[in-house]
């Protein structure tokens, strides 16, 4: 295409703007939504500044209010403008010149015409014999800018903004993903928190080798809808990146010479005409787009082999015909009475017409037609240019389907749940009617995949999605949540009992049989019941207790359901209020506190070590016990800095009893699964240890069976780790769920640490526990373990246990858990 090609031509005329007063965040969601790269703000039709992807740099995303600032405050002004007769060679200069990435198309008025990015220089200046002659490492970015995935999201935007780097590669454990500056967009439209770039990058990063010609490069970009590649050497490893701004500015260095030697051969061309034709018939026919051009009748004096290509019919068989044998019958005449006054009135049209091949199929293309004047302003032909671009409305379709429908049942997904659920709220307010939301979980589902895999896993789902869906009513909606969870949206009930009833089918359901290959399978599933407008008014309040009623569900049974109650509410802001305040207590430190509790020889009485207890005070809601605020850090992912907090305030209490020359006892310190199975455990309690130089002999871990049980080879591997450092294994609560005897030999452990349920037994003359205690305690013996009786609280249970190989004792009955002060004094003896 010519460089004397006007910008009016390529503009995108489908502006997007917004007030000046529009919320950052709304403003991003927009664009996101239209996937546009710029937002106007305009107020009383006048063009006041100017958002694009570029400015999203520069919003601190650690500051959530940040999003949610007016536009106005963020936008940048004043807008480069040009007029719609520029000529895009011009324009390409004026991007470099401006050091921007839009321009505004405005009339002599200032009226806003259309916007052109460098994206559309790119895909409409000509370049093509440029991208075809030259390699990707003539326009590559290189040294790429490669980011740890870890890092939060405020970071890497100030990291792009420093660097000025518009995409960055970031690592995501082995794969490598890109966060470009419309990933930013998406988050300021929806702010992601605290959450590292890793799971907010776009992966796997798509890529190119540097010896690929950059032709292939925008085909690719342009095929897969993409900004960037990752540019591979002969190691396969990253050396640059590759965008369409790449291409623009490795252009114009070559764009000059380009034009020089144009001008060379213009001066020749004019002398050889002949030679002139044959060279633009050769360009032509070359084009990768269909090429017509017709006489003033729109009679086809000429079609390219693009054309055929394209639509399948020779030019032999399109010469002296009408494009009207294109036609699909889609477009009514008002279509093309409104294409035929555009183009008669500035000259051109461009847009988007469904056409049809030779063959009978539809297809869209983008279409430029242009009206070609003599010198006395008459039409003398007109010449379209179109692509065939079906492929990327079903690519977009595709796109759009997956944002609202689970890929793997075809349900909607919380997206599309969440919208029809919107929608069936209001109309249920103004028709005054209620509406139920059923909260579906499947039980036992992951014993499915552990034992028939994750391909029967997703057979089992689908199976069930299509179950629930035939015991629905006509008019309810099921959706996938995600996992094993689903949602069913019942409107228009006129009392609890329906919804109820609809419940039960459900569980009746999924309670048969499924046939998953050669094999029957059964489970069940839970249910929670929430209400419009008795429980509930707003999406996610009426979604959050559904779920809150099938948790109690499954805590009542499984394989039933549960309408949420008041109770619940109250369980749920308990909860709520717990979360926030150990959050809050976490960041300052305040309240928490550690007691030690003191473990005995049980035939010497003699201190042998003690065990850290984490207490928690809080100033308004008093003395919380760890049974309910340790569960509360498991859940909320909270366990990890608790854990950490305890080993280096027990780490630096040793080196405190140390240094006052007390004789310190080790201390052991309880490990929850999380903490556990986090990376290079034993190199992070080595460098604790190390910086505060307190010998590892000092330090043990307690960690309960069922941690243990489910990878036990891993396991050993963690536990080999920790003891090589010279630290204490013990087993905690030995005998209770998933006591298994064969694996205390293969594990690297050094304590045996009975339940105190069993020594509670010894004074409740039951021969049963009598008889474990005896098994287990002979056992651990025979394994060279040290056995620790915990719970001792009477002297009765203290006597009872001297028919049993016991090593320690640990209880009330010698001694309950103090502050560190405390039990110094009372215990530990100075040197």
């Amino acid at each position: 295409m010519s460089q004397d090609l006007s910008i009016a031509r390529i503009m995108q005329t489908g502006l997007l703007y917004c007030h000046p007063r529009t919320p950052l965040c709304e403003a991003a969601t927009r664009m996101a939504e239209r996937c546009c790269s710029s937002m106007l703000v305009m107020e009383n039709d006048e063009v006041l500044g100017i958002w694009t992807e570029h400015d999203s740099l520069m919003v601190d995303f650690d500051d959530p209010t940040a999003v949610r600032v007016p536009i106005a405050q963020v936008m940048s002004r004043p807008v480069a403008a040009l007029s719609p007769d520029t000529p895009i060679g011009e324009a390409a200069m004026r991007f470099a010149t401006e050091q921007c990435r839009h321009l505004l198309v405005a009339d002599d008025t200032g009226r806003p015409l259309g916007i052109v990015s460098q994206t559309d220089v790119v895909l409409n200046q000509g370049l093509e014999p440029y991208l075809r002659l030259r390699e990707v490492r003539a326009a590559m970015h290189a040294n790429p800018l490669v980011l740890d995935g870890r890092l939060s999201l405020s970071e890497t935007a100030r990291t792009m903004r420093d660097s000025t780097r518009d995409a960055v590669v970031v690592r995501c454990g082995e794969l490598l993903g890109i966060l470009t500056e419309r990933d930013l967009v998406r988050f300021v439209a929806r702010h992601p928190g605290t959450t590292p770039i890793g799971e907010l990058a776009s992966r796997p990063l798509l890529s190119i080798h540097v010896d690929d010609s950059l032709i292939h490069a925008r085909d690719l970009l342009i095929g897969h809808h993409l900004r960037h590649l990752a540019v591979l050497d002969e190691s396969e490893a990253v050396i640059g990146l590759l965008g369409f701004g790449d291409m623009l500015s490795g252009a114009e260095q070559f764009y000059l010479q380009d034009l020089r030697e144009a001008l060379e051969k213009r001066d020749q061309a004019l002398a050889q005409s002949r030679h002139h034709l044959q060279l633009a018939e050769r360009v032509i026919d070359a084009s990768l787009e269909g090429i017509i051009i017709t006489d003033a009748r729109t009679r086809i004096e000429f079609v390219n082999p693009a054309f055929t290509h394209m639509t399948g019919y020779s030019l032999e068989e399109a010469v002296g015909r009408t494009p009207a044998m294109l036609s699909s019958g889609r477009h009514d005449a008002t279509f093309y009475r409104h294409l035929w006054d555009a183009l008669h009135a500035r000259g051109y049209w461009r847009g988007e017409i469904w056409n049809r091949r030779k063959s009978g199929q539809l297809y869209l293309e983008l279409l430029t037609i242009t009206a070609i004047r003599d010198e006395a302003g008459e039409i003398t032909h007109f010449a379209a240019l179109f692509n065939d671009i079906t492929y990327l409305r079903e690519s977009e379709e595709r796109v759009r389907r997956l944002a609202y429908y689970d890929a793997l049942t075809d349900l909607p997904n919380r997206r599309l749940l969440e919208d029809r659920l919107s929608l069936a709220i209001r109309h249920a307010h103004r028709q005054s009617q209620r509406l139920a939301v059923i909260f579906i979980d499947l039980d036992h589902f992951k014993q499915v995949n552990d034992s028939l895999g994750h391909a029967a896993g997703d057979e089992l789902l689908m199976q069930a999605s299509r179950r629930l869906v035939d015991h629905l009513r006509e008019d309810d909606s099921l959706a996938r949540l995600g996992g094993d969870e689903f949602i069913a949206l019942l409107p228009e009930i006129d009392t609890p009992e329906e919804a109820t009833r609809v419940a039960r089918r459900l569980i009746e359901a999924i309670r048969a049989p499924f046939r998953l290959g050669d094999r029957e399978f059964r489970i069940g599933c839970s249910l929670g019941i929430s209400l419009y407008p008795d429980d509930d008014t707003s999406v996610e309040g009426l979604l959050h207790h559904a779920d809150a009623a099938m948790y109690r569900a499954k805590q009542e049974g499984r394989n039933t359901y549960r309408l949420f109650s008041t109770d619940m509410r109250a369980h749920n802001d308990r909860v709520l209020t717990l979360e926030s305040a150990l959050r809050e207590t976490l960041e300052s430190g305040a309240g928490l506190d550690v007691h030690y509790q003191p473990l005995f020889d049980y035939t010497s009485g003699r201190l042998c070590s003690a065990e850290a207890l984490l207490r928690w005070h809080h100033p308004e809601l008093g003395e919380l016990s760890p049974a309910e605020f340790i569960p509360l850090a498991e859940r909320s992912g909270l366990i990890l800095p608790l854990g950490e907090r305890l080993l280096r305030c027990v780490v630096g209490q040793l080196r405190s009893w140390r240094d006052a020359r007390l004789d310190t006892v080790p201390v052991a310190v309880n490990l929850s699964a999380r903490q556990f199975w986090q990376r290079d455990l034993a190199e992070w309690v080595r460098a604790e240890l190390e910086d505060q130089d307190v010998p590892a002999n000092l330090i043990g871990f307690e960690l309960t069976e069922s941690t243990l049980l489910d990878k036990q080879q891993q396991a050993i591997q963690i536990l080999g780790a920790l003891r090589e450092l010279g630290c204490t294994l013990s087993i905690d609560d030995f005998g209770t769920g998933y006591s298994s005897l064969s694996y205390l030999q293969a594990l690297p452990i050094d304590v045996l640490k009975i339940d105190r349920r069993f020594i509670q037994s010894l004074s409740e003359d039951g021969q049963g526990g009598q008889a474990i205690l005896a098994a287990v305690t002979g056992l651990a013996r025979e394994l060279g373990l040290l056995v620790v009786a915990e719970g001792v609280e009477t002297q009765a249970q203290l006597i009872a246990l001297e028919r049993f190989p016991v090593d320690r004792i640990q209880g009330y009955l010698t001694g309950r858990p103090v502050p560190a002060d405390l039990f110094a004094a009372n215990w530990l003896s100075g040197r």
